[in-house]
């Protein structure tokens, strides 16, 4: 019986690896949102730049260099965005270290960001009509927004090696944030 058992798990995993193939061989048109996806993950690598944000903030000097790293995962189905700063060490228990994930939801690219403060926001993208440039309105959070949450982003891709991100932050009052930051590709 385990012999029966073996043989129709081997056979199902056979067929869903046909199943895939022949998904990923059909030319089917792709939409807006998928378009942006496979754009967005032609960023996979490490990147470094300057970072500004307006107004000032007491714990961020402007053209201090920022490091993202952007990794896709899920068999394609996932891109996972990271951001530190490579002057101080590599703890994410103690200092920021936000991560995004970027996915598609049927005919909508969305990102999820797990933000130090705490909270989820979720944003849904808009193309431009060039193809270059992904922006990100908030749709909803998840978590506490005691101090304050992300509400907006920006991707700008300039080509393979130069991409630029505009992030926005509400702050309690609704007081917005504005970091910018120009990288390029470090690996």
């Amino acid at each position: 019986m385990k012999s029966v058992n073996f043989k129709l798990a081997m056979a199902l995993m056979a067929l869903s690896t046909v199943v895939f193939a022949q998904t990923d061989a059909k030319s089917v048109p792709q939409s807006e949102a998928q378009k942006s996806f496979t754009q967005l993950k032609t960023l996979a690598g490490t990147w470094k730049g300057p970072v500004t944000v307006d107004p000032p903030q007491h714990d961020m000097e402007n053209g201090s260099i920022g490091q993202i790293s952007l990794r896709v995962t899920s068999r394609g189905n996932a891109l996972v965005h990271e951001m530190k700063d490579p002057a101080k060490p590599d703890d994410p228990t103690r200092y920021d270290h936000p991560v995004t994930m970027f996915y598609l939801d049927n005919d909508r690219l969305l990102l999820t960001h797990y933000c130090d403060a705490g909270n989820r926001p979720r944003m849904v993208a808009r193309v431009s009509p060039d193809g270059k440039k992904v922006e990100f309105d908030f749709l909803d959070l998840a978590g506490g927004n005691e101090y304050g949450h992300m509400n907006h982003s920006v991707f700008t891709i300039v080509d393979a090696n130069h991409h630029i991100e505009d992030w926005t932050y509400m702050m309690p009052g609704d007081k917005p944030v504005h970091a910018h930051m120009d990288l390029t590709r470090a690996q």
